[in-house]
């Protein structure tokens, strides 16, 4: 037998027995990967609850969970990690699949007991979803109602037609009193949380403060609660240092879904002792993956959080994309008015706009500032803006031209101004432009072309200021006033002439719209307009006291200078030259 016959054969008789190595091998790697995907991160303090523990196969992609969903035609329960009592609905975080054609609204139902172990012998109630929606890399959220009567706010969840409650093992938090979120900050971790009660636009001491973060399995007496100390606290901000002992070579990212929460230390007689404040949060890379920072940042990005604004927000964006805004981060604060398909039929127009839910109420100075920690790997300069303020660029005097070409603003105007700060000036860190505030302009119903063309008169003397600022300088603090970020030391802030910039606020518009703002307010430490304080401040209706009644003048109230300015530029720039129609009154179909 020749030699080659001879490895022929040793080939075939090998062949089936390294088939089986693989199969083995493959067969341990899938069994290695669903053994870590088991793990939870319970806390050991009875406030915090742990995690629940988790279907290796519920976090497997999208297509995955549909086939798990209706598992040979059984509704598989999903899993309630946490909830959250708010003054009007009740918030479920849920772990398991996605928002998808599966899970929506019209596929589950709100279940409430009367015994606190939610047990059927006491009764039962049932209520509709009020809202199903993704909220971070490992939840979906699912906002159900207050009950009525003597059930418990403690609310379930179950498939509709089924009488099988979701599985959980969580305790109620109350929103007066919880950590509710938290974003890895290059070395560090910024956790938000509610009921500390710091000041307002102060620093606060943050030798009283610590983050503790848990590992381990749920049912393991080796679990892990890591603590370290905080770096700074400012309102509902602590910056904490990330535990090196989870550091891997110096990847955060493998910290990303670790629960953590804020420590607090109290000091009493004779008796020093550290709370640990209910928790729902779990640190986040937000998401990011890298590779904006290979290929360059944006020049000029925008944060804003909208609550029932998607019939305004389509203008808003399509007109500062004009001016040269590369970026959008929305952070939707409960809306259910649809906005979430006006976002996505603006991404497809390549508008460069993501939506993201940020479910908890009265906190936009927070909100701000994890929208800092998630903007600063993609963009140089960052406007923190309304939805109904408008930057206007109005004619460049021979003084001033050195933010943009002498004349009329061009198309990317925006763009070129904060480009040409940076590059006369690298100790500049905020552009401040002015604002002035519109009134109904006479009208009684809201106009057609959108509020830049709808709205002329407006109130003569300025109001406050917005800002554009650095994503870099801002102090770790990451304290805000709203719209107004502190800068590192060594930095400063430029106020911009009235002939370089101004922002129209189209603050008071006809009475319908209007009262939906009045509704609320979405600021932590403005006063709502129902509530009777600081009844004098620029950030309430003068004159309108705490009820949405309708004032007969209104139409004609904060009229003191008619402006047209912006109005004819957009007339002029943005109208079809053929149709007249302004772009964002053609239908998204049209767009497209």
């Amino acid at each position: 037998m020749s030699s080659s016959d001879q490895r022929r054969k040793r080939k075939r008789i090998l062949r089936p027995s390294l088939f089986s190595v693989r199969s083995l091998l493959l067969c341990f790697s899938f069994l290695t990967f669903l053994y870590l995907l088991s793990y939870t991160l319970p806390f050991t303090s009875s406030v915090f609850r742990p995690v629940l523990l988790v279907s290796s196969l519920s976090l497997l992609s999208t297509t995955t969970a549909k086939s798990i969903q209706t598992f040979g035609g059984v509704l598989l329960p999903l899993e309630i990690e946490d909830r959250v009592l708010f003054p009007d609905h009740v918030l479920l975080l849920v772990t398991g699949s996605r928002k998808d054609g599966l899970m929506n609204d019209d596929k589950l139902e709100c279940v409430y007991f009367i015994e606190k172990d939610r047990n059927y012998s006491g009764g039962s109630a049932v209520k509709k979803v009020l809202s199903v929606d993704e909220y971070d890399e490992f939840r979906i959220i699912v906002r159900c109602p207050l009950p009525v009567g003597s059930y418990s706010a403690a609310a379930n969840l179950r498939w509709r037609g089924e009488d099988r409650v979701f599985e959980d093992d969580s305790s109620l938090k109350h929103w007066n009193s919880v950590t509710y979120a938290a974003a890895i900050d290059e070395s560090s971790v910024v956790v938000f949380v509610k009921g500390l009660n710091l000041r307002a636009d102060r620093k606060s001491d943050p030798s009283q403060f610590s983050c503790h973060f848990a590992l381990g399995k749920r049912e393991r007496k080796d679990r892990c609660v890591m603590r370290t100390k905080a770096l700074t606290a400012a309102q509902e901000v602590v910056r904490c240092a990330l535990p090196r002992r989870l550091q891997v070579h110096g990847n955060v990212d493998s910290f990303d879904g670790i629960r953590v929460t804020i420590g607090v230390q109290q000091q009493q007689p004779h008796v020093r002792r550290r709370l640990l404040v209910p928790s729902v949060a779990k640190v986040s890379n937000l998401g990011y993956d890298g590779r904006k920072r290979s290929e360059g940042k944006y020049e000029l990005c925008v944060c804003t959080m909208v609550w029932n604004q998607g019939s305004a927000i389509r203008e808003w964006i399509m007109y500062h994309a004009w001016l040269g805004v590369e970026r959008w981060f929305v952070y939707d604060n409960n809306s259910d008015d649809g906005i979430d398909e006006v976002v996505r039929n603006l991404d497809r127009e390549n508008y460069n706009v993501s939506r993201h839910v940020w479910p908890w109420i009265k906190t936009q100075e927070a909100g701000f500032s994890h929208c800092a920690v998630r903007a600063k790997d993609e963009c140089k300069w960052i406007s923190f803006m309304d939805v109904d303020e408008y930057f206007h660029l109005p004619y460049t005097t021979p003084k001033h031209q050195r933010f943009r070409k002498l004349g009329y603003a061009e198309q990317g105007s925006l763009h070129t101004l904060v480009a040409n700060v940076s590059s006369w000036s690298s100790t500049i860190a905020e552009i401040r432009t002015s604002c002035h505030s519109f009134g109904p302009s006479g009208l009684s119903a809201a106009p057609p072309q959108g509020v830049t063309v709808g709205y002329s008169c407006r109130l003569q003397s300025p109001e406050r200021h917005k800002s554009i600022v650095r994503a870099d300088a801002l102090d770790p603090t990451l304290l805000n006033v709203v719209h107004h970020f502190h800068l590192k030391k060594g930095f400063k802030y430029l106020n911009l002439p009235a002939t370089a910039a101004v922002i129209n606020h189209y603050k008071y518009q006809v009475w319908e719209v209007f009262r939906a703002k009045f509704y609320r307010r979405v600021a932590t430490y403005v006063a709502d307009w129902q509530q009777n304080q600081n009844e004098g401040s620029r950030d309430r209706a003068p004159g309108l006291g705490t009820e949405a009644i309708e004032p007969p003048d209104w139409p004609q109230k904060f009229c003191e200078v008619w402006d047209t300015g912006l109005r004819d530029f957009v007339l002029a720039n943005l109208a079809d030259f053929n149709t007249g129609l302004l772009p964002w009154e053609a239908p998204p179909a049209a767009a497209q």
